[in-house]
């Protein structure tokens, strides 16, 4: 018997996740990004083909359309010494990923009145590694910079002393260590560190209302469990966990350390199309271009991205404008974009660094993603 009004939410809401995780994956047909339709069965051999032409170890996809899940699988192997093949379970490295989801982790805080966007980061917790010759231009930098990458932060900078590149605010210049930056600030103003108790605060607000139950920015029993290997170049296993490389496991790192799948990220892309979990005129700043690209900018000549907003770059496109964004930790790679006036998204996960030729493979059969 339901005794309280809470435990009667509580039961209303898990009904209301069950039905909405079975009815994501009912589909049969799926619609490309020009508004074709494909069904699963054609969909999976065409990938299927894709990821045995580029040699893909592993993957783990998903497609959006509207406010469904209406694609997800798997294909490959965790680690192609073992031959286990990946299945629903499976978690990667989402590395970059992670600058999406914790933007939209950020503008929570912006809400809640934590954090204000344009108020100078160094008022709230001054940075203790920036050279002499920049320590008056860096007092310019707010988290809207940082977010749209116009810190003149480099991209990491290895325990040497920050030299901005550029007036905060004037340019471009993509920088993980500035989203650190911005991580350590809220830490602080939350009064904890960028270790597990940000990543529980993370968790509380952003994955558990969205029904991401395993993604984490820390190493957990679950990633013990079900993370899968990377792959150098020539396809062999690299690593799984923290004790290989630079990553301890217990940092937050906002720029990287995001572990998570597709039909758990899919329902991130949900809410960028459907606007769950924030306010309109936050979406609208999400958004919006923050950053113009010059014309010399390679991101705009090879690809013809045009800007950035918060928390993903910008592509114009025939279908809208397309906002996307890329992961490499180089033995995992994965990317994500979102067309929000198709109502379309698709995220994928790779445990090697054949991203880009999966991504040319991909766009001949359901239409530009890239």
């Amino acid at each position: 018997m339901i005794q309280t009004t809470q435990e009667f939410k509580s039961l209303f809401l898990l009904l209301l996740a069950i039905f909405t995780f079975s009815n994501s994956f009912s589909q049969t047909q799926v619609r490309t990004v020009g508004g074709a339709t494909l069904n699963i069965p054609q969909l999976d051999k065409k990938i299927d083909s894709i990821v045995e032409a580029v040699q893909l170890p592993g993957l783990s996809i998903a497609i959006v359309n509207g406010s469904d899940i209406v694609y997800h699988n798997t294909f490959g192997v965790i680690n192609t010494e073992t031959m286990e093949p990946v299945n629903e379970k499976t978690i990667f490295e989402g590395a970059s990923l992670s600058k999406p989801i914790f933007a939209y982790f950020v503008l929570k805080m912006v809400e809640k009145g934590v954090l204000d966007l344009d108020k100078p980061l160094f008022e709230y917790l001054p940075h203790p590694g920036i050279a002499v010759q920049s320590q008056e231009e860096y007092k310019l930098i707010t988290a809207r910079m940082v977010l749209s990458h116009r810190t003149g932060f480099p991209n990491h900078s290895n325990g040497e002393p920050i030299e901005l590149a550029f007036k905060p605010g004037t340019d471009f210049m993509y920088s993980g260590e500035a989203f650190q930056y911005l991580a350590a600030i809220i830490g602080k103003l939350n009064d904890m560190g960028f270790k597990s108790d940000l990543n529980a605060l993370f968790q509380e607000e952003v994955t558990k209302p969205l029904y991401m139950s395993h993604s984490t920015f820390v190493w957990d029993d679950y990633l013990a469990k079900h993370k899968a290997f990377g792959h150098d170049e020539d396809g062999n296993p690299t690593q799984n966990n923290p004790s290989y490389g630079g990553w301890s496991g217990k940092t937050f790192n906002a720029f990287s350390s995001l572990h998570s799948e597709a039909s758990e990220y899919a329902r991130f892309l949900i809410a960028l199309l459907q606007r769950q979990g924030l306010e309109e005129n936050t979406f609208e700043e999400m958004f919006r271009e923050h950053t113009r690209f010059k014309d010399d900018n390679p991101l705009k000549q090879q690809i013809g991205q045009t800007g950035w907003g918060l928390g993903m770059a910008q592509k114009p496109t025939e279908f809208g404008l397309m906002h996307m964004h890329t992961g490499n930790n180089h033995d995992f790679q994965s990317y994500m974009m979102v067309l929000p006036e198709k109502e379309f998204g698709i995220v994928f996960f790779t445990n090697s660094n054949k991203a880009i030729p999966f991504i040319q493979g991909l766009n001949a059969v359901i239409g530009p993603v890239f």
